[in-house]
């Protein structure tokens, strides 16, 4: 039904979607911002990669154990930083998802600078959407729950929610370990994808470039981190016929939505079919009244 080029947009658009849901409910719904989601979206991949490739483990088997490695280097890095104030938190993410770039780039068994090859073609369509509509699922749950309130109420002010008791630490340690999470599922998907790894494609831009994802989409808001997904993996692709104007009209693009809607797409705001619908049905008189108020406008003008 698609072509496989369509197919492959597809895919990674599913996979660049699983790994900004997970940065959403961390930068979105606590306010920390983090650089080091590269780092365990690599975890994720060579972990899944080599167990598949060089140990024979099923797909599905490889991938919960990625997912595994990512929440437990996340939780023990969150064990030693959560109690940072500021950008020093930011650093440290930073100088961490270079470190386990630089790692894998001497460690033989990934192969090193050359990367790994011979990972099996395990990562289709309908397995990208399957776990897509999963990651969907499991972030609006978590969100609407006891947790995910007390996400957003760390968000608003963090004083008063320590005040009425809620643990800050332990609450932004379980955000962190989840957006982890959620990067290494990313990473397993993007490694049986793509059948080759390399150090460089987890580095610095690819972290910035997901947290970029989040703020264009909206913060607070899960469905604007999918919009912002698809307007990020798709912008690229669009103008990709402009050879060498692309990378500026991309760039060009983003910065356009940041000034226009500096709050993001959907920012603090979920999409809603019944209010789209309502906005649909109501914009037909909204617009006879602005032209009416405007006529009227004019017509007092001419009188004077």
């Amino acid at each position: 039904m698609f072509s496989d080029y369509t197919q492959g947009i597809m895919i990674i658009a599913c996979i660049n979607m699983i790994a900004v849901l997970g940065i959403s409910v961390l930068t979105g719904f606590t306010r920390l911002f983090s650089f080091g989601n590269a780092g365990f979206m690599s975890i994720g991949a060579y972990t899944s990669a080599l167990l598949t490739a060089k140990m024979g483990m099923p797909f599905i088997p490889a991938i919960l154990v990625g997912i595994l490695f990512a929440g437990i280097a996340a939780y023990l890095l969150g064990s030693l930083t959560l109690k940072l104030k500021g950008d020093y938190f930011l650093i440290t993410t930073l100088g961490f998802g270079e470190m386990v770039r630089v790692l894998f780039n001497y460690i033989p068994i990934t192969g090193g600078a050359r990367g790994l090859s011979g990972i099996p073609k395990y990562t289709t369509l309908p397995i990208a959407v399957i776990c897509l509509v999963l990651a969907v699922i499991i972030a609006w749950t978590l969100i609407h729950s006891k947790y995910g309130r007390n996400f957003t109420a760390i968000r608003e002010q963090e004083i008063a929610a320590e005040s009425v008791g809620i643990d800050i630490t332990r609450s932004k340690k379980m955000a962190f370990v989840f957006s982890a999470m959620f990067a290494g599922w990313a990473g397993a998907l993007y490694a049986h994808n793509l059948m080759f790894l390399s150090p460089m494609m987890f580095n610095l831009a690819k972290s910035a470039e997901l947290t970029i994802t989040v703020v264009i989409g909206g913060l607070g808001s899960l469905t604007g981190s999918i919009f912002g997904s698809l307007v990020v993996t798709l912008l690229p692709e669009i103008f990709r016929s402009l050879a060498n104007y692309r990378m500026f009209l991309y760039g060009l693009a983003v910065v356009l939505i940041i000034i226009l809607r500096p709050a993001g797409l959907f920012g603090y705001r979920e999409f809603s079919i019944r209010k789209s619908i309502a906005f649909v049905k109501a914009a037909p008189g909204t617009i006879t009244a602005l032209l009416k108020g405007k006529s009227s406008k004019d017509k007092m003008e001419a009188r004077k």
